[in-house]
């Protein structure tokens, strides 16, 4: 198997396997950071849930391979155009290795956020505060990568112009949502519709991009 047709399906995997992460995050009553719950509610969940939260987290390095599999491929098939797309390529790797190391913490957290609530609730405020800043601080990375990737595939002639316009609208809202991440300490989400619609055309995104890789 070539490293194209590896890269293409590593790129389909990664948002595979990250919906069903979510899904199943969402489903044994995980509070997410996007979900506007306070400190209280938060705790008594995270108290719940310290359990089910393993089997689900399993899968989630899975998630880290695909992704840099996929943003190798890209960076090796548009290292071979002009300088301007080669640096754009970079941006768009670099924020896929920020991404991966940002969510590594986002994680972690979450297992540190359990074991808080579980014993003695002491340090919960400032885990979950971090957790809820790391994680809208992270959209700035994928909006790196849509910005970076995009351009440099542009210029290449490899993105579609309904790619292009997706890929900068939804760099453009993630980047917006990140700005706002200060303001969710305390669990609000003031921007979290933009994150969302972001998010959504980020994994679109990706998929259309691992199909071009597997075409090539």
């Amino acid at each position: 198997m070539g490293f194209m047709v590896l890269s293409g399906l590593g790129g389909i995997g990664f948002v595979l396997v990250g919906v069903a992460v979510n899904v199943l995050y969402l489903r044994s009553g995980l509070p997410l950071p996007t979900s506007g719950k306070g400190l209280e509610a938060a705790t008594d969940s995270y108290e719940k849930v310290a359990d089910a939260l393993k089997k689900p987290s399993v899968l989630v390095p899975v998630t880290w391979l695909c992704l840099t599999l996929f943003a190798a491929g890209l960076l090796s098939v548009l290292w071979d155009g002009s300088a301007d797309q080669r640096a754009w390529a970079l941006v768009g790797f670099a924020g896929v290795l920020l991404q991966n190391a940002t969510f590594t913490c986002v994680e972690a957290l979450r297992f540190g956020m359990a074991t808080a609530a579980r014993h003695g609730h002491g340090s919960m405020a400032g885990l979950w505060g971090m957790s809820n800043v790391l994680f809208g601080f992270n959209q700035a990375f994928l909006a790196m990568a849509l910005l970076g990737f995009t351009a440099a595939g542009v210029g290449g002639g490899l993105v579609p112009l309904w790619q292009a316009c997706l890929g900068y609208l939804s760099a453009a809202l993630l980047l917006v949502a990140s700005l706002a991440a200060p303001y969710n300490v305390e669990g609000g989400n003031r921007l979290g519709p933009a994150g969302l619609i972001g998010w959504l055309g980020w994994i679109t995104w990706t998929v259309a991009y691992s199909l071009s890789l597997l075409l090539r």
